[in-house]
């Protein structure tokens, strides 16, 4: 199964996916760990692919996505966003939304103390 197949069943089969260097509970940088924190804080349900285990992955997901860079976040097959997009949809509420829309269970009261956090 080539690099591309593998990364197409992965976030087709699973809800919320984080591509990132690392682990969810052991992110290797400070962007991956940002948004594993968020996701982990927020009691979202998602599966972490660790791209440094994998060059294949790791230069396939920024050609699947076509975004260069590392974390990337799917919701539902569809691409989302990086670090600092997931940032600002967190801090606005339009994650929150994404979340309500696609059928993604999360804990809206931990989103909230995030916003109210770094008002």
């Amino acid at each position: 199964m080539s690099a591309q197949d593998k990364i197409k069943e992965t976030v087709t089969t699973n809800d919320v996916v984080l591509f990132m260097k690392g682990t969810k509970s052991m992110p290797q940088c400070g962007f991956s760990s940002r948004v594993a924190g968020v996701l982990n804080f927020m009691g979202v349900d998602f599966a972490d692919v660790n791209v440094l285990a994998d060059d294949d992955i790791r230069q396939g997901i920024k050609d699947y996505s076509d975004w260069p860079t590392i974390p990337q976040l799917y919701v539902k097959g569809e691409f989302v966003g990086g670090c600092d997009i997931i940032t600002e949809m967190t801090l606005s509420g339009e994650l929150d939304t994404l979340f309500s829309e696609n059928g993604v269970t999360f804990d809206k009261d931990a989103a909230d103390k995030i916003r109210e956090a770094n008002a």
